[in-house]
């Protein structure tokens, strides 16, 4: 029985701004279902590479594959087409919007009447737990449901892979908590998720993968009780303590 093929696959991607190598040769590959956490310390070069994965970066060197097909130098729209939906690290929301006129201009992706387009809204915005503030000024939110909205914006282009940059930063401990149920639930639905994060207690809670970058390049990938025990992403990333109340 023939393996399914990966839903996305990046191989040697480098960037280069200038005389700096911020990716170096790093490789990717994600099936479909996984939850894969991106994760290292600060200019590691783990964002750049996932802008790379969805498609808001070029790189000088290397191939990006989506479904099959070959989105190297592809638009971010075309990845969208194919189903890969992204968040931003610092929230980007149609501020004079409503909530829900947010999430309809995601579903427009695939859905061209408005009645069908905010059908699709409704559901996301239930889904998501916006319902209560469907009709507040995007512009008025603080920064959790700012970061909600554009998930659900996201979830309402209806990808197969979703890709979260920092999703969980700067939240309160019960505001992570909800944020990881809500990511939890994403996942039941059958969306493959790529996690770029800082708090190493998500990643050990939620990815059946950790990828750990480094000076631009993949030092450890494998499971992520596994990964924190690696002594080069100890010395890379998390110092001593953590890795052992990981092993605890």
């Amino acid at each position: 029985m023939r393996a399914d093929p990966p839903l996305l696959e990046a191989r040697d991607i480098s960037v280069a701004f200038g005389s700096f190598r911020a990716v170096d040769g790093a490789s990717l590959t994600i099936g479909k279902g996984e939850i894969i956490g991106l994760i290292g310390p600060n200019g590691a070069g783990k964002s750049t590479f996932f802008n790379c994965l969805a498609g808001d970066r070029q790189p000088a060197s290397g191939s990006i594959r989506l479904r099959g097909h070959d989105v190297t130098r592809a638009s971010p729209e075309d990845h969208a087409r194919l189903g890969l939906a992204r968040s931003w690290q610092v929230p980007a929301v149609f501020d004079d919007m409503s909530v829900r006129d947010n999430v309809v201009v995601g579903a427009f992706l695939r859905h061209k009447r408005a009645s069908d387009a905010a059908a699709v809204a409704d559901r996301v915005i239930a889904f998501t737990g916006l319902a209560p503030i469907a009709q507040s000024r995007s512009g008025s939110l603080g920064t959790p449901a700012r970061k909600r909205l554009e998930i659900a914006r996201a979830l309402a282009t209806e990808p197969e892979i979703l890709l979260l940059d920092e999703a969980l930063a700067g939240l309160t401990p019960t505001e992570v908590r909800a944020a990881i149920e809500l990511v939890r639930r994403i996942h039941a639905q059958g969306i493959t998720l790529v996690i770029v994060e800082h708090v190493m207690e998500v990643i050990l809670s939620l990815a059946d993968r950790a990828v750990v970058f480094n000076q631009g390049r993949v030092i450890a990938e494998g499971k992520p009780r596994d990964v924190v025990q690696d002594p080069g992403v100890i010395e890379a990333y998390l110092g001593r303590s953590l890795s052992r109340k990981a092993r605890a």
